[in-house]
């Protein structure tokens, strides 16, 4: 809601894309996801991109990586990785002179340690990452699946995506985003990255702590508390209203100030008997 407010409010268009090369993907949760978003009065302008019609370009991008010697070879496994703490942290550069083994390997992006990665983010304000804590990002994995990093950045160039809205928790992975872009010679688009809404504790909303679905015959409702969250105080004349008007007060009435430098907001945990 908060990416379609923001690209309305500003005149501009709200595009949807289908990240479907994770082979995790649940066969017909995409149309379940557009089928949400249209109950939900979030209507995208121009036609639904999908990755999985875009493996072309992703290798094209690999290629001019390689190419350019921006990239390794590495062969290290979950196991070898999570001997060093690497799944949770940055890659330790075991491969970067060369795989330590034969056999299928994964393509990472070569991260100058001493860089350091800033941009101004229109919601956080002006952050800083340094390529060190990052470290040697996967573009292509093990199996041949190209990785959502490289997708994204070559996604966002192909799309002429000028602005990008989404969650904190990716916050971090931009200064990747940036090292892509700066090695395949792309715009860099603005980045906007809005604050989380958490369980009480601080944890993502999931469903083995209990979140429950969008409701789609609250739609309206739904998108009003999502509203107040955010601190942009809808009037009490919206309850009931249909969601295309509360989405047009909520573009008309857009106020980025009132969560800026926010990365979470918890919810509060109701009770009753």
């Amino acid at each position: 809601m908060g990416s379609f407010v923001d690209a309305r409010h500003h005149g501009g268009r709200w595009r949807v894309r289908i990240e479907d090369i994770d082979p995790r993907c649940v066969p017909g949760s995409a149309d379940q996801i557009l089928r949400t978003l249209e109950a939900f009065g979030l209507e995208w302008d121009g036609p639904v991109e999908v990755q999985s019609q875009r493996t072309e370009s992703y290798r094209a991008a690999l290629e001019q990586l390689r190419a350019a010697g921006a990239t390794f070879e590495c062969t290290c496994s979950r196991s070898e990785l999570a001997a060093y703490g690497a799944l949770t942290s940055r890659y330790p550069g075991l491969c970067r002179s060369g795989p330590r083994r034969d056999g299928p390997s994964a393509t990472r992006l070569r991260i100058e340690a001493l860089r350091i990665f800033t941009f101004e983010d229109r919601f956080q304000g002006p952050f800083s990452c340094p390529a060190g804590s990052l470290g040697d990002v996967v573009v292509r994995r093990r199996d041949g699946v190209f990785a959502y990093q490289l997708a994204v950045v070559v996604d966002d160039a192909l799309q002429g995506i000028t602005d990008v809205v989404r969650g904190a928790d990716l916050l971090e992975s931009t200064g990747w985003q940036i090292a892509l872009q700066e090695a395949l010679r792309l715009a860099r688009p603005r980045y906007g990255h809005l604050p989380l809404l958490t369980e009480p504790g601080g944890a993502k909303l999931a469903k083995r702590h209990h979140a429950v679905p969008l409701d789609a015959h609250r739609a309206s409702a739904e998108l009003l508390a999502v509203l107040r969250l955010l601190g942009q105080a809808p009037p009490a004349e919206l309850d009931g209203a249909a969601p295309s008007v509360v989405l047009a007060w909520a573009s008309a009435h857009w106020r980025p100030a009132a969560f800026h430098g926010r990365r979470e907001i918890a919810l509060a945990r109701r009770t009753g008997s």
